[in-house]
């Protein structure tokens, strides 16, 4: 009997260049090991359909969530960060930034962006984690600051949506500073009577989590985010005792009054605009 294939000749013999690559993003993978096709995974705001896992996102996701047919005002677009210390590790820090600019399109770790969510006009500050970890350096805390003045001005409520490694270190004090800046501005959203709605995310750590993230009228967090100071490995290496399970997760979080309440993401602006409803005695909107 013949076989219907043989092969005749032992070994590859495609060239290199004939090769075919599988297309990058085609699918996602989750930490559970679930297989998710990246079309369904965005049509399911972006979480794992069999698992429920929150894949990590950044703005440009966020505002097509959370802004009204994705239409939104982008503030202080161009706002990038000097190097006013000459900071250099094993790279310069000018160099970083262009690299970080080059490679996600981003002039920095957040964007501010000015619309309608359900109808209603709403500032939104949003973090990106790959710039350079989301991490909080002068152009960061200047962009939140902005982002609360207009807010203050238009007379609209501000969201914050977290998602960072902490303080940007090549700007050392400079970045400790915006932890305060911050903090004074939120103070000032506070006396002109308007809502700010927190959103921690995966993850939300360090000088984030010691100032604006924790500082809303509502502390909403999505599910399983990390969200702390320190990293759960620093805080057993400098406590040497075993943390208990789910440390410093969104849950644990929650149960131990850190937060408000942990919204799903597929409800988030729905959650939101509830929040902010109640916080401001209107009528409760739904979405059409």
């Amino acid at each position: 009997m013949t076989a219907w294939f043989k092969r005749k000749e032992k070994g590859i013999q495609t060239s290199t260049e004939e090769k075919k690559d599988t297309p990058k993003g085609l699918w996602y993978k989750s930490p559970t090991g679930k297989i998710v096709e990246s079309e369904d995974l965005a049509k399911n705001f972006y979480v794992s359909p069999e698992d429920d896992y929150h894949v990590r996102i950044g703005s440009k996701e966020y505002f097509e969530i959370l802004f009204d047919n994705n239409k939104f005002t982008e503030l202080d677009a161009k706002l990038s960060s000097k190097d006013p210390l000459k900071f250099e590790d094993t790279k310069k820090y000018v160099e970083r930034l262009k690299a970080a600019q080059k490679k996600t399109g981003l002039t920095d770790a957040v964007r501010t962006g000015f619309g309608k969510s359900i109808g209603k006009d709403i500032v939104i500050c949003c973090m990106d984690f790959k710039f350079i970890g989301g991490s909080m350096g002068s152009v960061v805390g200047e962009k939140i600051a902005r982002g609360i003045d207009y807010a203050i001005k238009k007379k609209t409520p501000f969201m914050m949506i977290s998602k960072s490694g902490g303080a940007r270190m090549m700007e050392a004090a400079l970045s400790l500073m915006q932890l305060a800046k911050t903090s004074a501005k939120l103070a000032q959203l506070s006396e002109a009577g308007l809502p700010y709605i927190s959103l921690c995310t995966d993850p939300t750590t360090g000088g984030t989590t010691a100032s604006y993230a924790m500082l809303g009228d509502i502390n909403i967090a999505e599910p399983g985010a990390l969200i702390g100071f320190a990293g759960p490995r620093i805080v057993k290496d400098t406590t040497g005792k075993e943390l208990p399970e789910g440390f410093q997760s969104s849950e644990f979080l929650l149960e131990h009054g850190f937060l408000d309440f942990i919204s799903h993401r597929k409800d988030l602006k729905k959650k939101v605009n509830l929040y902010i409803d109640l916080i401001q005695n209107n009528p409760i909107r739904t979405e059409k």
